[in-house]
């Protein structure tokens, strides 16, 4: 297995991206810590980080799962999907536009439960 852990990699320095972005638009965008709101550019990097985050804690363990009893090259491919919406996300959210991020949220989802029913299925498997 050594696809798969790249790709999961790749999305935490996907995700590590945009905690930078929110982090050095705070300033610019007047935001002052703490605060969650106060600018609709900022919030929408704000929510990209967050969701990116939320989405990440069913990734990350599906896609080794997959990877451990169905295929790491094909997690790792699934993988690729789920850090590809999520860039497509990210532009589409915070293009001006946060209506046009679904594309980027349905290919995450989609993956994501790929993913999992994959693992689940692999897991049973593996025990019968």
């Amino acid at each position: 297995m050594q696809w798969t852990p790249i790709i999961c990699l790749v999305a935490i320095a996907e995700y590590l991206f945009f905690a930078v972005r929110v982090g050095t638009k705070r300033g610019p965008l007047g935001v002052a810590v703490p605060a969650t709101t106060g600018n609709e550019e900022w919030e929408c990097l704000f929510r990209v980080q967050q969701n990116t985050m939320e989405q990440m804690v069913a990734f990350l363990p599906a896609a080794f799962a997959f990877a451990w009893f169905i295929s790491d090259p094909a997690g790792a491919a699934l993988g690729g999907v789920w850090v590809l919406g999520r860039a497509i996300y990210f532009v589409g959210y915070t293009g001006g536009d946060p209506g046009k991020r679904a594309p980027g949220a349905i290919m995450t989802m989609g993956s994501t439960t790929i993913l999992l029913i994959g693992s689940l299925y692999g897991a049973v498997r593996a025990m019968l």
